[in-house]
């Protein structure tokens, strides 16, 4: 299922997920390009659904087709940590966050979120605040080299934040790629920019402080016997996701049914959408009440 340029990813898992749970009303995280909105809305053809986005240009894109679907359907544009300002005292019986980047986001070079498209250096979700250009141009070395180790888990951070600092002042995605492939030649499979990248993308955004908001609100959201769906793509991700449900399950008696490993795509999306293959889907059920 395509929706507008994006292949939204594990929509079977996700569905079979939430069939196990009340099919009342829903909650999407992360709206994107609405794939995953929309193969909920026909599934659970009595369902309601929230949905929210922090992309003003994902919410456009998507918005007008989902008008079919009426008063089943809400969205706003806001960060998905600030569901519950938006949503106030709901309680759900799937939330789903997919922590993804969109295909067209990637693809368009005016959004600099990728290496592979000449544009300017920006990678806010919002289109609003600092962008990376901002970031990097003024952070002192050590700070930019922390960044890159943090968020990127780049081992030879050092190297690149030096070669950054002395190539200042960077605007566009070209220009900070030839930076970090000449501070790094001769790496393996893997292109020598993408973990910088990575690094800068997550800190502009906030992505994992967001995340670790958002777990505990998600959960407390949850109606009795309701799915929490989480999608991750990196190590830095998945390990919080992880450690979130794990101590949330010792720690009370809130959740279950929580696998210890996560689903991954099959092999039959793979071959049609390469880009799932860093996927991974961790869930967990609110208990019944009693």
């Amino acid at each position: 299922m395509t929706a507008l340029g994006h292949d939204p990813i594990m929509v079977k898992e996700i569905l079979h997920l939430f069939q196990d749970s009340p099919a009342v009303h829903f909650l999407d995280c992360t709206f994107g390009r609405g794939g995953h909105s929309r193969a909920i809305l026909e599934a659970f053809q009595h369902a309601q659904l929230d949905a929210m986005d922090r992309d003003p240009q994902a919410m456009n894109s998507a918005g007008e087709s989902m008008r079919a679907y009426g008063p089943r359907f809400t969205c706003v544009q806001a960060r998905f940590s600030h569901f519950p300002e938006h949503f106030q005292q709901k309680k759900y019986s799937g939330i789903l966050l997919d922590l993804g980047m969109s295909s067209p986001q990637i693809e368009d070079a005016t959004r600099g979120f990728s290496f592979c498209h000449p544009g300017p250096l920006d990678m806010r979700m919002s289109l609003e605040g600092q962008s990376a250009a901002d970031l990097i141009n003024t952070v002192s070395e050590t700070d930019l080299a922390n960044l890159i180790f943090r968020y990127g888990e780049e081992p030879k951070s050092r190297r690149i934040a030096r070669a950054i600092v002395r190539a200042r002042p960077l605007y566009t995605t070209t220009q900070l790629q030839e930076v970090v492939c000449r501070a790094l030649p001769g790496r393996g499979k893997r292109h020598p920019a993408t973990l910088t990248f990575q690094a800068l993308r997550i800190a502009v955004n906030e992505e994992l402080q967001e995340l670790e908001t958002v777990l505990p609100l998600a959960l407390n959201a949850l109606a009795p016997g309701g799915c929490l769906a989480i999608l991750s793509f990196h190590s830095l991700e998945d390990r919080r996701v992880k450690h979130f449900l794990k101590s949330s399950l010792t720690s009370s008696l809130t959740l279950e049914r929580i696998p210890k490993k996560p689903l991954r795509p099959l092999p039959e999306e793979l071959s049609h959408n390469p880009r799932a293959r860093s996927a991974k889907l961790r869930f967990a059920f609110r208990t019944q009440e009693r």
